[in-house]
């Protein structure tokens, strides 16, 4: 079977990455960092007229009327410009919550184990929690803040949706660090030649695009089935894409790619946190463990 984008859809990627690329490039990223501002109130606004959150809301309720597909393009795009805040549970409650759709309202969930919320003292509305403060829980990601909610249960109905949403983040995190691993080799210059003529950080390279590739064609082709093994399939792949290769980044780039100065952290440090939602890489497993034993 093959999966091919339509034009619309191809265009709809297109005006996302330069909608992001206009408002949160490197240098917005870097500001966002050592500002600690994780979510910027003003580009969520943003993100909501340009259908970001309400791109599966009918049209008659006031959406785009698109599907899962048109999703995890734009969530792509979000994870390839390492865009912070609670994107996932935004979208999830567009259609419930007001305000989400149009990006007025900031809506997170617990979707990390133990009770943990990301983006709480940020976000207006709080799903699939009793009421009460948080704790704050110091973080890996800058850009990811966490507290700790007692009783806060995961919404299990958008688990699945939630799940592929992040492998999609994943994705674009994976497919912009094998990007920067690529234009880096091309321009570092060791014994007078670009370190990407080296046969040994070829082959880092070529492995890169082809995990991100094949993580990204699970991801498409789990929106398209809806799956629930495909979902989990999608995940896994999606969340080692991510992390290896900003593994693999920060090795093309050498003791470079370990400063403060460098962005690839950021990637690694995010895929860390990305890996930890909604669907665990034992959840997954234990999923596509499942649909094998009941196909026996």
């Amino acid at each position: 079977m093959r999966f091919q984008l339509t034009e619309d859809q191809r265009d709809l990627r297109a005006g996302m990455r330069e909608l992001l690329r206009g408002r949160f490039g490197r240098d917005a990223l870097r500001a966002a960092v050592d500002s600690g501002a994780s979510v910027d109130r003003a580009l969520w606004r943003e993100l909501g007229e340009a259908g970001f959150f309400a791109l599966r809301v009918p049209e008659e309720a006031g959406g785009v009327g698109l599907g899962l597909p048109e999703a995890v393009l734009v969530f792509e795009e979000a994870g390839r410009a390492l865009l912070p805040g609670p994107l996932v549970a935004t979208e999830l409650a567009a259609g419930s919550v007001p305000g989400a759709a149009e990006g007025a309202a900031v809506v997170t969930a617990p979707d990390l184990a133990g009770g943990l919320v990301a983006y709480l003292a940020e976000a207006d509305v709080l799903l699939g929690a009793v009421a009460g403060g948080g704790e704050p829980v110091r973080s890996v990601d800058p850009l990811t803040p966490l507290h700790r909610v007692p009783g806060a249960r995961p919404p299990e109905a958008w688990r699945a949706e939630g799940a592929l949403l992040t492998a999609a983040l994943q994705v674009g995190s994976a497919l912009a660090t094998c990007g920067t691993a690529v234009r880096y080799a091309g321009e570092r210059e060791q014994f007078g030649r670009p370190v990407g003529a080296f046969q040994a950080v070829k082959h880092l390279c070529a492995e890169m695009l082809v995990r991100a590739e094949v993580a990204r064609t699970a991801v498409y082709a789990a929106a398209v089935t809806g799956d629930a093994g495909e979902v989990a399939a999608a995940k896994l792949l999606a969340d080692e894409a991510a992390v290896r290769n900003a593994r693999d980044c920060l090795q093309v780039h050498g003791g470079m790619g370990f400063t403060w100065e460098a962005d690839v952290h950021l990637h690694l440090k995010r895929a860390w946190v990305r890996a930890e939602q909604w669907m665990t890489s034992e959840e997954a497993e234990e999923a596509l463990a499942g649909e094998l034993l009941a196909a026996l």
